[in-house]
């Protein structure tokens, strides 16, 4: 059946869930940025790597309650593209830029701008901190008003940063992904109820899910995506949105994890086996096994450029480059040439040459076999729909007007 534009958001919104609401018939959108961080532009790679170390370790690992006592010492490395959100907190409302994640799920600010304590606002006592790889947070849990568009939450668990690294340029992040990862984030060592989770609970959204759209841009910073909240919007892909079920190994399980495998070329030359893995959006690259990765240099001959920390190829050897073909499910999407590189016009931003041709499948720093070998990252999604179906833990894609774009 054609995917739909579903009830996104209540006009009646109240702290007691038994009492009626008017939900709209049409969808909000909210505007979603592109941003580029010029001062951490030649770690990329790196970044990715870190994030993708640190998501495997944090799902392994048994979750331990936040000690105020316990030092902070963890290596970061600071990331280059991010996608970010106008959020509010508080009553009257202080304006925040925080960063999409489908691979966190707890939402905090005060990375760039403070905190502000309003009339609405309720320290929990709880103290909170996150790692995420490439950052990492630490501060006070507090309850309070949330708006997100039209969507106003109240009561929402919120982190309020006293210390923060890795997070330049924005203020914090909205974390989309399972609850479970929040569980032992904060002194209290219990889970925190996700923006997706009350947004449910207050009745301001028939369906717990969220469709992401991005698209490709060969700006610095560029408001072209968007969230939609409790449903997908019909305007954002074309086809039939094709959903597939989480994965059940772990640890991508513990995330927005799928099973896929991909290949290059018309000749299907194998270049991932069947494996688990994740979609993120906090993570800006397409990052495979080592061994993959090895089978993708070979196909296309890139040359690791020292400068970027990613494959450079010739032109002609991009005049000569063909599709990758995610398998996912019954369905293969196909990752054309131009979605494979870095955009050109921002070559120089990252430290590469202007006329040169780099490429953005990446090393994710370990061979297959370890339950989360891929991560389907920005550069991915900005070329397909994606839907994260909280409730009936499912990932769903379907393709875009920008799947075959060449804007790169």
């Amino acid at each position: 059946m054609p995917a739909r534009l579903l009830p996104i958001f209540a006009l009646a919104v109240s702290a007691v869930v038994a009492k009626p609401v008017v939900v709209r018939d049409s969808p909000i959108t909210l505007p979603v940025a592109r941003r580029f961080n010029a001062t951490a532009a030649a770690n990329i790679v790196k970044a990715d790597q870190a994030r993708a170390q640190a998501l495997k370790q944090k799902a392994l690992a048994k979750h331990a309650k936040v000690d105020a006592a316990s030092p902070i010492n963890v290596p970061v490395t600071n990331g280059a593209v991010t996608y970010t959100v106008s959020v509010g907190v508080g009553n009257p409302a202080t304006t925040y830029d925080l960063i999409v994640d489908t691979g966190s799920s707890n939402t905090w600010v005060g990375a760039g701008k403070e905190y502000v304590q309003t009339s609405t606002s309720v320290d929990t006592g709880d103290e909170v901190e996150v790692s995420y790889g490439s950052g990492i947070f630490f501060g006070e849990e507090f309850l309070d008003t949330v708006t997100i568009g039209d969507l106003v939450l109240k009561n929402q668990s919120i982190g309020a940063s006293e210390f923060a690294i890795g997070f330049d340029g924005v203020d914090g992040i909205l974390g989309l992904g399972p609850v479970d990862l929040t569980e032992g984030t904060t002194s209290s060592g219990s889970q925190i109820p996700t923006v997706l989770d009350n947004a449910l609970a207050q009745g301001l959204i028939s369906d717990e899910l969220v469709g992401i759209s991005f698209q490709p841009t060969t700006s610095l910073s560029d408001t072209n995506g968007v969230l939609t909240f409790g449903g997908t919007d019909s305007s954002k892909f074309t086809g039939e949105i094709a959903y597939v079920p989480v994965t059940s190994t772990s640890p991508a399980s513990n995330y927005v994890g799928i099973d896929q495998s991909i290949t290059y070329g018309s000749a299907g030359t194998p270049i991932l086996s069947a494996t688990a893995g994740i979609t993120d959006t906090g993570t800006t690259l397409v990052l495979i096994a080592s061994d993959a990765f090895s089978a993708y240099q070979e196909a296309t001959g890139g040359v690791p450029d020292d400068n970027t920390g990613l494959l450079k190829i010739t032109a002609d050897q991009f005049s000569n480059l063909e599709s990758l073909f995610f398998h996912i499910g019954d369905n293969t999407y196909e990752f054309t040439p131009n979605a494979q590189i870095w955009p050109r016009a921002l070559n120089t931003a990252i430290g590469g040459d202007a006329d040169g041709v780099y490429l953005i499948v990446a090393d994710i720093g370990s061979n297959s076999g370890e339950g989360l070998d891929f991560i389907d990252g920005l550069t991915f999604l900005e070329r397909f729909y994606n839907v994260w179906d909280v409730a009936n833990a499912r990932v769903g894609f379907a393709t875009t007007p920008f799947t075959d774009a060449t804007t790169n």
